[in-house]
């Protein structure tokens, strides 16, 4: 098994990370410089910053806020919101990104996959995809911050975002969002068995069973989570200690 990346979702509006449930009922948590530090002091492998209210609003991440987060850290970042041109791409690495997210822009224009790929190297490119059950037991995929069902198939979609050449996807359950009921290994399960890159689970995480599951059931390459991580139910140190110690390959 290939090491298990544990990540914190730092969801910001206005400069200020965000949480929600089921992308509604959003409260302000903290400050993203306070968060980066903390997750980087306590063991996060990677962090996400997204801007979440970029596509929906039509216009370019706000990036300030993120320098100043990751300026006094030293793991990979990486960036998503209203992120759809090569230019955009560029902004995010120049400020030391890792890796930039798309979502909504992906669905507009999935040339966009393609050109990024191209230009900056798959290893570069996130596409987030963020679902929900329909009434077919299978998964539809929304955009514009979860509020538009845009009638896609999941397993289609991203069967066909990494045949233009994702190098990872993030599969977040809108259904299971800050609810902590556990992750969606049904839907996770289907999506290992359908592409060969990274793929990382979103949405649901409650206790460190939780985060075992999805792992040793769906066989994901990472972990994606917010609430439990904001507000300090689950440290990242412990729930490396406890999925160590379940023989799972974390790094410590």
């Amino acid at each position: 098994m290939s090491r298990i990346r544990i990540i914190p979702c730092l969801d910001m509006i206005n400069g200020r990370v965000v949480k929600g449930k089921k992308f509604k009922d959003i409260v302000d948590i903290n400050s993203p410089e306070i968060l980066a530090q903390y997750y980087y002091e306590t063991g996060a492998d990677e962090l996400v910053f997204y801007d979440i209210n970029a596509s929906i609003e039509g216009r370019k991440a706000y990036l300030e806020p993120i320098m100043k987060a990751v300026s006094k850290i030293n793991i990979p970042f990486c960036i998503g919101g209203g992120i759809s041109s090569l230019e955009d791409v560029e902004r995010c690495i120049k400020i030391g990104a890792n890796k930039v997210s798309i979502n909504s822009a992906a669905i507009k224009n999935p040339d966009l996959i393609k050109e990024i790929a191209l230009r900056f190297g798959s290893q570069s490119l996130v596409v987030a995809i963020d679902v929900k059950k329909n009434k077919e037991d299978s998964w539809n995929i929304y955009c514009k911050g979860g509020k538009e069902d845009t009638g896609l198939d999941a397993i289609e979609w991203v069967t066909k975002v990494v045949d233009l050449g994702a190098g990872e996807v993030v599969v977040n359950s809108i259904d299971g969002d800050g609810i902590k009921k556990g992750y969606d290994i049904k839907l996770l399960k289907k999506v290992k068995d359908f592409v060969n890159v990274p793929v990382i689970a979103s949405g649901g995480a409650g206790k460190f069973e939780d985060f075992y599951d999805v792992i040793r059931l769906a066989k994901v390459d990472g972990v994606l989570a917010a609430s439990v991580f904001h507000y300090g139910e689950i440290k990242i140190n412990d729930l490396k200690i406890f999925l160590r110690n379940k023989g799972i390959y974390v790094k410590l």
